[in-house]
């Protein structure tokens, strides 16, 4: 479960995901560059920050590709119901497929999806019970990138000490201020975008409600079912009580065997 690849054929959903790599890459290039390396040089900063940055780097971009063709949660033609869970199941009128209360059909991916949360143009999939973890880890990592990149933009110009040495000749050098303008903004539209939607996702998984089933009289079905502690919530999400794996995109979530009747939906 969660090991499928997931492909979506969507033009829309290629430009915004090619968007998104754009501003990773061009963030990924061009502040080691300019900042980081410069003021490593001169002493001004700790290798700790180029490594931090890079960092941050490497799981943001790693969680957003594992997130974009991981299986959100496909149900399969012919799905075997237990006798003792039929009753939490239901025909859905789109596809004519039977499927658990809490999933969703996706008009984008053309199936019906496991505990959807909704279909992200940024990542081309769907958010599912399969890579809802991955989303998560994504929107985190997108925000501490965002906000590791808008410090060190400012730094650059008011905190650090101003650089003795460059060469001028170089293009980034010669541009340096239009380019970590242009990082500046980047970094101000995702942060204020990305934060909404992490708080968003937050509160629905705490209130058991997320996405699409909070228009669907599925909310009702949700928010009906035993109340569990946030610890719990969270590691089925992530498919481990382990926390600190919670923040590793580099691993397979192994769904926690739990009752059918007092399944978190998230």
């Amino acid at each position: 479960m969660g090991r499928r690849i997931h492909f979506v054929v969507d033009p829309q959903g290629w430009c915004c995901m090619g968007l998104i790599i754009f501003v990773w890459l061009y963030n990924t290039i061009f502040i080691p560059k300019v900042i980081l390396f410069p003021h490593y040089e001169e002493g001004h900063i700790s290798v700790v920050a180029i490594l931090c940055y890079y960092f941050c780097s490497l799981f943001c971009i790693a969680s957003l590709l594992r997130a974009s063709v991981a299986d959100p949660g496909k149900l399969p033609e012919n799905p075997k119901i237990p006798i003792t869970e039929r009753e939490y199941w239901e025909l859905c009128n789109k596809c004519n497929m039977m499927r658990p209360k809490r999933s969703h059909h996706c008009s984008r991916c053309g199936h019906c999806v496991r505990r959807m949360d909704h279909h992200c143009p940024w990542i081309n999939n769907c958010v599912g019970e399969d890579n809802h973890w991955l989303f998560l880890q994504l929107c985190f990592y997108t925000q501490i990138l965002s906000s590791y990149t808008l410090i060190l933009d400012f730094c650059h110009y008011y905190y650090f000490l101003p650089l003795k040495k460059g060469n001028w000749d170089v293009f980034v050098f010669r541009h340096e201020l239009a380019l970590l303008r242009i990082s500046a903004f980047m970094g101000l539209i995702i942060l204020g975008g990305i934060s909404g939607l992490f708080y968003t996702q937050l509160m629905g998984i705490f209130t058991r409600t997320v996405g699409v089933l909070s228009f669907t009289n599925n909310a009702v079905f949700c928010r009906s079912r035993p109340r569990k502690p946030w610890q719990q919530t969270f590691s089925e999400v992530f498919g481990t009580h382990w926390k600190i794996l919670w923040f590793i995109p580099f691993r397979q979530r192994q769904p926690l065997r739990v009752p059918y009747h007092f399944a978190n939906h998230v």
